[in-house]
């Protein structure tokens, strides 16, 4: 971590954050398996209402990272809209995912220029984004361009046309590699894309590690609900 991340956290040095880190770590005795038992309920997923499984999984599945995602439709028009349903998968080849919903069984914006064009864009949201984020989370018609509503400023990637937004800590240019549709009819469609560029704001970098606390990103909670990933951040080395 940089100087500047850890003085952001409140330690001089990396021995203090270090020394912070063994001091709020679990207690290793038994690996809970001593730790006394606990009231549970059970669920089963396909006894619930649509909306209750989905208030389990994102109320359980947290924090998620938001991918915020840029697309061009056929005739030009511009798209962006954040997912929570969003992760890495792969370093080899560089691969992410995202998922988006149906609106009464029609396609989302987004999902219909992914299929049309076959890429899209990853633009990060950092803390001075998030407003605007949220304000292209809204139920828009086609024709409202969510980069103007939210007074961004587009850019085409370097080899994708779909935009990335300018204002944003880093990005990625993907191209679509595998499309699966859950269920049928369909609910939701799973975006598989490999990244065959990554822009990343140069203050940001030490060599190609990140620096998390720099990067200021936010994450989804439940609801409307989110979280600095900057506020909990905390390292421990792996076993072995």
């Amino acid at each position: 971590m940089s100087p500047d991340g850890r003085a952001a956290l409140g330690f001089e040095t990396l021995g203090d954050l270090r020394t912070a880190e063994l001091d709020h770590r679990p207690s290793r005795d038994g690996y809970g398996v001593n730790m006394p038992p606990t009231d549970t309920t059970t669920f089963v997923p396909s006894e619930l209402e649509g909306v209750d499984r989905y208030k389990l999984l994102t109320g359980l599945i947290v924090p998620r990272p938001i991918g915020w995602i840029g697309t061009l439709a056929p005739d030009g028009r511009q798209n962006l809209a954040p997912f929570s349903f969003f992760a890495v998968v792969a370093g080899t080849p560089p691969t992410v995912l995202f998922s988006p919903g149906r609106r009464t069984g029609t396609p989302k914006d987004t999902l219909s220029n992914v299929l049309a064009s076959r890429e899209f864009t990853v633009s990060v949201v950092d803390e001075r984004l998030a407003e605007a984020m949220n304000l292209t989370s809204g139920e828009y018609p086609p024709d409202i361009d969510e980069f103007e509503l939210a007074n961004l400023t587009p850019r085409p990637g370097d080899v994708v046309a779909a935009p990335l937004v300018s204002e944003a800590p880093a990005g990625l240019e993907c191209r679509v590699t595998h499309v699966v549709e859950l269920t049928d009819p369909p609910t939701n469609t799973v975006v598989f894309g490999e990244v065959v560029r990554i822009h990343v704001r140069s203050d940001l970098l030490d060599g190609t590690r990140i620096d998390p606390v720099g990067l200021k990103a936010v994450g989804r909670m439940s609801g409307s609900s989110y979280t600095r990933m900057a506020d909990g951040y905390f390292e421990m080395d792996r076993p072995g």
